[in-house]
């Protein structure tokens, strides 16, 4: 178990690492709606991240016994000096690192690096392109969150019953508009908003509103919002001020006059119309599923008597009161909802009246100019040198990774492919540092190593391969003498030769680098 004291002091430092972080990140002046978009959701992650490790520390800060024991077992008696658990804490620690030596400390600072980083930067390579992962969270027609995509919600309106005309797309979207003046659809009768498709579809519209809020707008309280807007429904219908809608679907039928069948969910004007319906394939189809719900069947006649017998009526106005209750408190959220996406509805109707405009041809290389990166940025100042030093100057590069061909930092996973996070010491070259194994197996034909054996005396063969300190060097070549290759170690130590680039090796060493075709 770890201590609780080291807890804290680590989670107050993430916090405040955390901050730094998210100040970085917002901070920042994105030029697109898709780097702002990557940029507000990185920062609700960092948000969250900050707020779980608050609730950490709270619960920390409350458990007092935790605390008091931990530091009573740390501080020992008082009549002695006794460190032994102190001590039992660092064996552990040993060991946890004698037994993991290869674990790589720094996580938090890969976290953070991996949340403060940009998606797909500029000139990334194409067969190792990191998918961003919010374009996912979109469909083509909302273009990263630029529009609605409301064709399915149009589709089910339309398919309610007494709507009157029609509505084409732009006009379903001036009808969703009008809900900043006011609850949205109040122009439809009673008969279709206490319908159960109508319930269906208000639910659906609010279900696709909120989640597109949550995905375009991740630094808003949605949640909260949505709370204070059912709090606001719940005043206003216990004291009647919901204009438009009554306690129940019947009793509105009553008083507009008619038959309604709770089974099939329709209002008949004469009683010989409702009789005769009552033998078809879809009543009884209704009627039957109804009673395996459970619910009770009834009619209502324009006088308030039943039509056909109702033992359970009570029942089935309280059902319907239900339905009447959720269509208008999804009405009442999904008006909340478009009242705050306003603009982008007004965004996504000027788009569909342009692309109305154009023809096949044109949308298509429209589609093909999208999947294009964004072009660079205009220099008008004239100042191309400056900057591209300045831009070089503000790579951020928090793990110092290598920098590539392209003059930025290497992706991690090719950093950790080639081991260039281990170090190689060779004290021959003057306790210069080789950064991964290739570079290191590499140094041992160069000019560095090559004039570091010289100096000692010694020919840079192949015996000497892996030999990096002076003391081994120097061992291994009195080794070899006394196995009898003293002349052979005295002609290629006395005889050098000179490459093309003036570098001076021995013989042995000059045949050997010329066999494998480095010089």
């Amino acid at each position: 178990m770890d201590s609780v004291i080291e807890v804290q002091r680590q989670t107050h430092e993430e916090v405040e690492r955390f901050e730094r972080g998210l100040y970085t990140l917002l901070s920042r002046n994105p030029p697109t709606h898709d780097l702002r978009l990557q940029t507000e959701h990185k920062a609700a992650q960092i948000l969250d991240r900050i707020a779980s490790r608050v609730t950490t520390l709270n619960s920390i800060y409350e458990d007092d016994d935790r605390r008091r024991t931990e530091t009573d077992l740390l501080s020992g008696p008082s009549q002695q000096n006794d460190l032994s658990e102190f001590y039992a804490r660092l064996v552990k620690i040993q060991e946890h690192h004698a037994k993991y030596p290869d674990s790589v400390p720094g996580g938090f600072d890969l976290e953070l690096a991996v949340l403060l980083e940009d998606y797909n930067q500029d000139g990334a390579d194409d067969d190792f392109e990191e998918e961003d992962p919010i374009s996912l969270l979109f469909s083509g027609e909302e273009a990263y969150g630029k529009y609605v995509d409301l064709y399915a919600n149009h589709t089910a309106y339309n398919n309610l019953k007494n709507i009157g005309k029609r509505p084409g797309y732009l006009q379903y979207l001036d009808l969703l508009l009008l809900a900043q003046s006011g609850p949205v659809h109040r122009d439809l009768s009673k008969e279709t908003r206490f319908s159960k498709d109508f319930e269906v579809y208000i639910k659906n519209l609010h279900a696709y509103l909120l989640s597109f809020a949550k995905r375009t707008m991740p630094l808003v309280d949605i949640e909260s919002q949505q709370r204070e807007a059912e709090a606001d429904f719940e005043t206003k219908w216990e004291s009647g001020e919901i204009k438009g809608w009554d306690e129940n679907a019947p009793k509105a039928l009553k008083e507009s006059g008619g038959i309604w069948c709770s089974a099939c969910q329709k209002n008949y004007s004469k009683q010989t119309v409702y009789d005769a319906h009552l033998t078809s394939k879809k009543h009884i189809k209704a009627a039957a599923k109804q009673a395996e719900s459970g619910e009770p069947s009834t009619t209502v006649n324009p006088n308030g008597a039943p039509a056909a017998p109702a033992p359970t009526t009570a029942a089935t106005q309280s059902s319907a009161k239900s339905r009447v209750r959720n269509a208008a408190y999804f009405t009442h959220l999904t008006t909340s909802l478009l009242v705050s996406l306003v603009p982008t509805v007004n965004e996504t109707k000027s788009n569909v009246e342009r692309r109305f405009s154009l023809t096949a041809r044109e949308r298509e290389q429209e589609l093909i100019d999208q999947a294009k990166p964004p072009p660079p940025p205009a220099n008008p100042t004239g100042d191309g040198p400056a900057e591209e030093e300045e831009e070089e100057e503000r790579i951020y590069n928090p793990l110092k990774l290598p920098l590539g061909w392209d003059g930025k930092p290497i992706p991690y996973w090719l950093y950790k492919l080639h081991g260039l996070g281990v170090e190689y010491r060779c004290e021959i070259c003057s306790d210069h540092v080789y950064m991964g194994r290739k570079n290191f197996d590499r140094h041992f034909q160069e000019s560095r190593h090559a004039f570091g054996m010289r100096a000692l005396g010694l020919p840079n063969t192949k015996h000497f391969h892996e030999i990096t300190r002076i003391e081994d060097a120097l061992s291994l070549a009195e080794k070899l003498k006394q196995e009898g290759r003293h002349e052979i170690f005295e002609q290629e130590t006395m005889e050098e030769l000179e490459d093309d680039e003036g570098n001076v090796y021995n013989r042995k060493t000059y045949e050997d680098l010329k066999k494998q075709g480095i010089i």
